[in-house]
């Protein structure tokens, strides 16, 4: 087994020993996340990545929008960033997706130890909770100009503290020495999100965007025949739609529960079923293939199969969803 693939299983089992029902898409490439995962409501969508540089604004773009999808909470398990490796215990951002090391995910999820930092140009900070400064400052009867001396940062710096702005971590431990208490929020990665990231120029994010355009869609049509029909029966049945990149299905709907669906060849049905089946079970939906050529099984590891003439034969969601969820059953 090759070293990213022992990386990947390492966490598998790390999230199964956590609670987490996991699929892994390693199998089919090329795909924009490699584990999916769920625990109670929590459905994560991971990557692993050896240098975090290698996520660009187009993957992260697509992360972001499976996330959506979904919705699932993305998350980037890396080892460094240029020469240096990632610090344990700091959540770092590329392109508004959030990235941890192995460790810090390790803590988290075995002895919920949350990580405090994030990283940002300037080095690394953490999130005030600001009633609790403010409560803790008044209480012992100190000025705004007395905290803000013992920080080495101005009256108005301790205000917006006091209003949760994030902090510099040298400037929170003065703070928390001369308070003798805590007074971060801890990172919650399966819930939290990192603050906005400052835009660039032209008031473009990160992603090559305006910052007042919401990221690009996806395209409406694929330039493929079968694939575009099968899409264009979905979108017939009054399901919304959305065709994926990178991804081990062509493109996701909801019936309202999650329909994923792959369009190709019987060839590559058998390739991806167990996978595509996979992840329709941990997101607690369905997924099914449609092929072109007739087929003599209802279903490959799980996996519903059609052919686009028994795809045509439903007029409205519920039939397709009885007919895949009886193709689905072993």
């Amino acid at each position: 087994m090759r070293t990213r693939e022992r990386w990947i299983e390492r966490l598998r089992e790390l999230l199964e020993r956590a609670g987490f029902y996991v699929a892994n898409t390693h199998g089919v490439r090329p795909s924009s996340f490699d584990l999916a995962a769920r625990r109670d409501a929590t459905l994560l969508l991971i990557k692993v990545l050896k240098n975090i540089d290698a996520l660009d604004a187009e993957e992260a773009v697509r992360l972001l929008e499976l996330g959506r999808l979904f919705p699932a909470t993305v998350l980037v398990v890396g080892e460094t960033s240029g020469q240096s490796g990632l610090d344990d215990g700091v959540v770092y951002t590329r392109y508004d997706v959030p990235i941890v090391s192995e460790a810090t995910l390790r803590d988290y999820l075995e002895k919920g130890l949350p990580p405090f930092l994030y990283a940002s140009p300037g080095g690394a900070f953490a999130r005030i909770d600001g009633d609790r400064l403010r409560f803790l400052r008044q209480t012992r009867g100190l000025s705004l100009g007395t905290l803000a001396s013992v920080a080495g940062v101005s009256r108005r710096a301790i205000q917006l503290y006091e209003e949760g702005q994030g902090a510099e971590a040298m400037v929170v431990e003065r703070i928390e020495a001369y308070l003798d208490a805590p007074i971060v929020r801890p990172v919650d990665l399966f819930t939290s999100r990192p603050p906005p990231r400052s835009r660039g120029p032209k008031g473009r994010a990160a992603d090559g965007t305006r910052a007042d355009e919401p990221a690009p869609s996806p395209p409406a049509r694929t330039g493929d025949a079968l694939r575009d029909g099968v899409l264009a029966q979905l979108g017939g049945m009054g399901l919304e739609v959305t065709i994926t990149v990178r991804a081990p299905f062509d493109a996701l709907a909801r019936t309202p529960e999650v329909l994923l669906a792959g369009v190709g060849s019987l060839r590559t049905a058998l390739h991806r079923a167990e996978v595509l089946h996979g992840i329709a079970r941990v997101a607690e939906g369905h997924a099914m293939f449609v092929v072109r050529e007739s087929v003599h099984r209802p279903s490959i590891a799980g996996l519903a199969i059609l052919n686009v003439t028994e795809l045509r034969r439903h007029r409205d969601p519920e039939d397709l969803l009885e007919d895949i969820s009886e193709r689905e059953r072993p």
